[in-house]
């Protein structure tokens, strides 16, 4: 069996932040820019508190059968969960979407390679 590549966003929104953490945030918002967002796996968060309270994180997980995202979906709600509530950020509205990289249709590119064999 092969191994399958899953994405996952987990998304939502700060909520009560006090004063120390709102600028804690701020302070940090460079290494959270959307800019340098990367799915890895331990999560990359990032957010854009100047302009609103939401935040991202990306995970990249696996698994050898289709139904292995569900629990790839669950690990990395599981863990935006976590490092939320280690620093004591208040959160709201998180939801998941996950993708399977196998599943994923192919590129321009990758088409016009598939279809030369290369």
């Amino acid at each position: 069996m092969s191994t399958r590549t899953f994405r996952v966003t987990v998304r939502g929104v700060f909520d009560g932040l006090g004063a120390e953490q709102r600028a804690e945030l701020l302070a940090r918002a460079s290494e959270h820019d959307v800019l340098h967002a990367a799915f890895t796996p331990e999560g990359h968060l990032s957010y854009d508190l100047a302009a609103r309270p939401a935040f991202t994180f990306r995970f990249l997980d696996s698994g050898e059968a289709e139904e292995d995202i569900l629990e790839a979906t669950e690990r990395a709600e599981a863990a935006a969960e976590a490092w939320l509530t280690e620093r004591g950020y208040g959160y709201k509205n998180l939801r998941s979407k996950a993708e399977d990289l196998s599943q994923a249709p192919l590129g321009k590119r990758q088409r016009r390679a598939a279809a030369h064999g290369a």
